[in-house]
């Protein structure tokens, strides 16, 4: 049973407005391209597990916190007799250990240890249990899910599971009995109600409105040759159709995460998407969709 989906993090969402809006440094580039892959390799994860047999709770992206260190798990499987606490990576290319660190085999990169992010999980989220008083076996898997990954002078004894042994995992999960009980319920909620809903160690490139480029953009393709067409934009370069209504909310949605603290207004949208459209229709759209504040002059909209 899936207790928690998963979605994209504030971070990889704003990342990815700005990758779109301005042209990022070579390391935020990186960074914000590994976001990409990770999530995409949490949700390949996520469609092999989502038939597993037998009683399980599932809880995707829990960020929990004790003792005021926070710690993030990427899918949590309660079972019968074991937690499992699994980090995905979707890791491509060569890779190797050497003297407890992690490297990229073509160009030299260093990257955090895995295994020892998973053990600081693993660690902290038994400290967890002890707090609430719960008694639980938790094992700890570093789970690499791109066929293309190898990780070369490995220790046999780390918690990995290698690609071609995540079918294997699975199987071994299902051909597991598991019956849940009040007990793993109760652990399920008291998880839930723990998770914390804004990281604060979050972070974005340095950006401000002026480096942006304003506009609308397709949902597709990313362009922003996009032309308007009846009650459509439409994309000149993949043709991609999206409604005008569509268009200016997935663009105020936009403005809301990347300028948190500035109003929402006629004149602000009007600026950030640069569209020719009437006031009259975008103030149309935003009472439909927002709260409206303020008096005639001076509306604005949450």
């Amino acid at each position: 049973m899936l207790l928690k989906s998963r979605s994209e993090s504030d971070e990889l969402i704003a990342r990815r407005f700005l990758n779109t809006r301005m042209e990022l440094a070579e390391r935020e580039k990186f960074n914000y391209l590994n976001l990409e892959k990770g999530y995409e390799g949490e949700l390949k994860f996520d469609n092999l597990i989502a038939n597993l047999q037998e009683e399980r709770y599932i809880i995707n992206d829990l960020l929990l916190e004790v003792n005021n260190s926070y710690f993030q798990i990427d899918s949590l499987i309660i079972s019968q007799g074991v937690i499992y606490l699994l980090d995905i990576k979707n890791f491509h290319g060569d890779f190797y250990f050497e003297s407890d660190k992690f490297y990229a085999l073509l160009t030299g990169r260093e990257y955090k240890n895995p295994v020892n992010q998973l053990k600081r999980s693993e660690t902290l989220f038994n400290q967890l249990l002890q707090n609430l008083k719960q008694n639980f076996l938790v094992e700890a898997s570093l789970i690499f899910i791109n066929p293309e990954f190898t990780l070369y002078q490995a220790p046999m004894n780390l918690p990995i599971i290698f690609p071609n042994q995540v079918n294997r995992f699975i199987n071994d999960l299902n051909n597991t009995p598991s019956k849940l009980s009040d007990g793993h319920k109760k652990l399920a909620q008291q998880l839930l109600s723990l998770h914390q809903t804004k990281n604060p160690y979050t972070k974005v490139p340095d950006y401000n409105y002026e480096q942006l480029q304003k506009g609308i953009y397709c949902k597709s393709c990313m362009s922003f040759l996009v032309s308007k067409k009846n009650a459509n934009f439409v994309c000149e370069i993949c043709g991609v159709q999206e409604t005008l209504r569509q268009t200016i909310v997935r663009s105020i949605e936009e403005f809301k995460i990347l300028f948190p603290n500035r109003k929402i207004t006629t004149q602000s949208i009007h600026d950030w998407c640069k569209v020719d459209l009437h006031r009259k229709t975008l103030s149309r759209i935003l009472k439909e969709h927002y709260t409206t504040f303020g008096t005639t002059r001076d509306t604005y909209y949450k």
